[in-house]
């Protein structure tokens, strides 16, 4: 089969680039990829690294000159290719790949993975539902409600959540864990109870309910922990925040890391408290790697784990639940070990790269779901 995968992305790309290069592994050398993405974004880059991928730069604009430019580029590439499905990613790179494949008989099987909680009740969406999307991939049951609530009520729809390598992403022994805590933090770390999360320094990610949380507790207690949030370096508003809570030296940002868990398993406990979220990747690795995770109750987040059982579920913006667990954590540590083993265990039940990957081609053949 012959897949063409877009993606607008120009920078980081976040988790769109891993379900990409997700996909690019899980489905093998007995398919043909091209990938069709900014030479700026992460994903060139490492889709670039995938032995037999092909990559083209294409970047995604709307503007009148991409008539002559980025639009016709990707018209040429589909004609000549004969792609048997271009699987987008974004309303960007939907609507030029709507645009480019104008006219064409046939087309391409188009399928549509939508990735985030945006609105979907736009014109430009009637149109795209209408004539370019022949599926619809949601990567929650969250999604899948906004999917049925817009034009692609009519479309093929089906909820795959995302799947991640349990084997990449499993639990290390206590000596690696202190071993990367003390190369990534020092040695002083050793006692401390060490927060962690990649999903990013927005302020929409939450990471500073986190921090005002742990903020809230007396001050024995607040020194016990130390947080760490890997993304880009935050903007200087966000660290003004973090420096009138008193918790400057109890924060760690080490930035973009491709390959995260490095960081991920020097911590004791993950969280994803983002105010808006699908599904989220992060939060599926933190719990690979064995860790209880904390998220809120937002969106498609709660469709990672099982409440109290491989970690807990808060309110957005609720600094004082988050200060009232990691109170009860100080408590009872033992917890941490038998909640990271229900995470563990949950990960390899629920989230297995080589289920995302085949109900991922069903899509691509349209292929029923009893088929499947």
């Amino acid at each position: 089969m012959k897949i063409l995968y877009t993606n607008f992305h120009g920078h980081n790309g976040g988790g769109h680039v891993t379900y990409i290069v997700n996909l690019l592994r899980g489905l093998g050398a007995q398919h043909d990829f091209t990938v069709a993405t900014p030479s700026s974004s992460r994903l060139y880059r490492l889709a670039s690294a995938i032995q037999g991928v092909k990559i083209v730069d294409i970047p995604y604009t709307t503007r009148p000159s991409s008539w002559l430019g980025p639009r016709a580029q990707l018209r040429a590439l589909i004609k000549r290719e004969h792609f048997d499905v271009i699987h987008v990613n974004g309303s960007a790179d939907h609507k030029q790949v709507m645009l480019a494949v104008l006219g064409l008989h046939p087309r391409p099987r188009i399928v549509f993975t939508k990735h985030n909680d945006h609105p979907l009740k736009s014109f430009g969406n009637w149109l795209r539902a209408q004539y370019v999307t022949d599926c619809v991939i949601a990567v929650s049951d969250y999604v899948k409600g906004l999917v049925l609530d817009s034009p692609y009520k009519h479309c093929e729809i089906r909820t795959i959540r995302n799947g991640i390598d349990t084997d990449f992403f499993s639990p290390v022994s206590a000596q690696e864990k202190l071993a990367l805590r003390q190369l990534q933090l020092g040695s002083e770390m050793q006692d401390k109870l060490v927060l962690v999360s990649t999903g990013g320094t927005d302020f929409e990610k939450g990471w500073l309910d986190l921090v005002a949380g742990v903020a809230l507790l007396p001050v024995a207690l607040r020194q016990r922990f130390h947080i760490v949030v890997a993304g880009n370096y935050p903007e200087p508003e966000h660290l003004e925040r973090v420096e009138s809570l008193g918790m400057t030296p109890q924060v760690s940002f080490p930035g973009l890391v491709d390959d995260v868990r490095s960081v991920l398993a020097a911590g004791d406990i993950g969280f994803v408290l983002s105010y808006r979220e699908a599904l989220s990747f992060a939060c599926r690795e933190l719990m690979g790697l064995g860790l209880p995770v904390l998220v809120t109750r937002i969106g498609g987040l709660p469709e990672n784990l099982v409440e109290n059982e491989s970690g807990w579920i808060v309110p957005a913006q609720s600094p004082e639940q988050i200060a009232l667990i990691l109170a009860k954590v100080l408590e009872q540590p033992e917890v941490l070990k038998q909640m990271g083993q229900c995470a563990r265990q949950h990960a390899v039940q629920h989230f297995q790269l080589a289920e995302f990957v085949r109900l991922t081609l069903g899509a691509y053949c349209g292929e029923s779901v009893g088929q499947l």
